[in-house]
């Protein structure tokens, strides 16, 4: 789905990242990288082949959008350090794009690590009248960009059905992305009058009126 905010065209994906078409920038956050090996070092029956998708999910967006740059919105990484770096620092070689990293609570790895990988790293990121923050902030004369919320609806059948679904949620002046991460978990969120909410399908992205 494509939006216009402040004169600036976002197509928003059903897997769960933006893409700024004047910046030629892939806004993605909360992936989470590490989550997966974490719970298998402490007994989870999460199969290990888990590991490679968000690198396939990501490898799908830059094929469809072709970045030049590619801003993650905090918690790239889950803890500490594991052995999901590996497949990490092997996939950002197999890219070209410019990539940068607004650092979130989760991301405790050395910046160095990210660094030595060509990141830039930002506790914050101002491009024109755009904040780029992980933690959701209100600062006059910016809209807002950010993560950390993990965002979801839960919508309710006819038959009384429930189904819980990711959602970006954008406010007068602010866009909350949902986390792109497997595992992560969503927050389901109480929107209020003026806000919209973006739900996340298998397929496409969905307006809730």
């Amino acid at each position: 789905m494509q939006i216009e905010i402040s004169d600036n065209t976002f197509t928003l994906h059903q897997l769960g990242a933006a893409y700024w078409h004047e910046q030629q920038m892939l806004l993605v956050a909360d992936v989470h990288f590490g989550k997966i090996a974490h719970f298998r070092k402490y007994g989870s029956a999460i199969p290990k082949k888990a590991i490679v998708r968000n690198f396939e999910r990501l490898d799908q967006l830059i094929k469809e959008f072709k970045p030049y740059k590619t801003c993650f919105l905090g918690d790239l990484f889950h803890s500490a350090f594991n052995s999901e770096w590996f497949y990490f620092e092997d996939w950002v070689k197999q890219h070209n794009c410019q990539f940068s990293l607004i650092v979130g609570n989760h991301d405790i790895i050395s910046p160095s690590k990210f660094e030595s990988l060509g990141f830039l790293l930002y506790e914050e990121l101002i491009i024109d009248t755009f904040l780029l923050t992980h933690h959701p902030e209100e600062r006059d004369r910016y809209f807002n960009f950010c993560g950390h919320i993990h965002p979801g609806v839960k919508l309710a059948g006819q038959a009384r059905q429930t189904l819980k679904l990711p959602c970006f949620l954008k406010k007068s002046n602010q866009l909350i992305f949902p986390a792109f991460g497997e595992f992560t978990g969503n927050f389901i969120v109480q929107p209020e009058d003026d806000n919209q909410i973006f739900v996340i399908t298998p397929e496409e992205v969905v307006l809730i009126e």
